[in-house]
């Protein structure tokens, strides 16, 4: 691997690399794309990674503080536990050995007796809102730690908040797109780490935001490259008092 952007370095250190800035919550977008925009290959991202990708993609988790994932996300890449790894032990010093899984649901419409609930290192937070069924919630908040945010719908600014009271202020997000979008429509995004495929794949696959519209300026901070997988982090664009520009808004 190979940094290109903002200067060329052969084997950068991946870490330093992606580290979170200090003393300030954060919020990452990590997501793989087609050539043409596309998230997702027959349905799973999985088609579009590379070793590269799947490199950087544990460094991320490695570094969070919490792994946030839409249901559907959950389901369709068929989420487990995150195991703890040696490589780790350095960067999650005085943490957990693993980040928690976060995952977002209104119907909780998730396998509370899988993996992910029973067999966890670090216990799995379901993120809900009173309109979930009852039972349900019962049940999720036996098997998790249960986040109940907004009345309708998850109202994903009262999430967020709800895991900076917890400590959980390195927020790393793996999608979906409409989860992708909603943060963004909420302007709550830092960061956009996002891996290109040297593919076209055309066809119905969702963009890596879709959903509700929005408007985040970003600014080209990093670009690492690896048998023609691109490696981009954009982060939110600054004012020229170093102040995010939509942080008033």
């Amino acid at each position: 691997m190979r940094r290109i952007y903002p200067d060329i370095q052969d084997n950068p250190d991946i870490v330093q690399a992606y580290a979170y800035p200090e003393a300030r919550p954060w919020l990452r977008l990590n997501m793989v794309a087609s050539a043409d925009g596309a998230a997702w290959l027959k349905g799973r991202s999985g088609g579009l990674s590379s070793k590269g990708d799947k490199r950087i993609f544990q460094t991320l988790r490695g570094l969070a503080d919490v792994v946030v994932a839409g249901a559907a996300t959950v389901r369709k890449e068929g989420y487990g536990p995150v195991p703890p790894r040696e490589a780790w032990a350095e960067i999650r010093e005085g943490r957990p050995e693993v980040p928690p899984i976060a995952v977002i649901t209104r119907s909780l419409a998730l396998d509370l007796d899988g993996e992910l609930f029973t067999d966890a290192p670090s216990r799995t937070i379901v993120i809900t809102c009173e309109a979930a069924p009852h039972e349900r919630r019962k049940e999720a908040a036996r098997r998790a730690d249960l986040i109940v945010a907004g009345d309708e719908g998850v109202d994903l600014r009262r999430a967020v908040a709800e895991l900076h009271d917890r400590g959980l202020t390195r927020v790393l997000c793996e999608g979906g797109p409409r989860v992708n979008a909603q943060l963004s429509a909420c302007d709550l995004v830092d960061e956009l780490c996002l891996s290109i495929s040297p593919m076209l794949v055309g066809g119905g696959a969702a963009r890596i935001q879709n959903g509700e519209p929005a408007q985040v300026a970003l600014d080209l901070t990093q670009v690492l490259e690896e048998e023609s997988v691109l490696f981009c982090k954009y982060t939110r664009e600054q004012s020229d008092d170093g102040s995010d520009d939509d942080a008033a808004s």
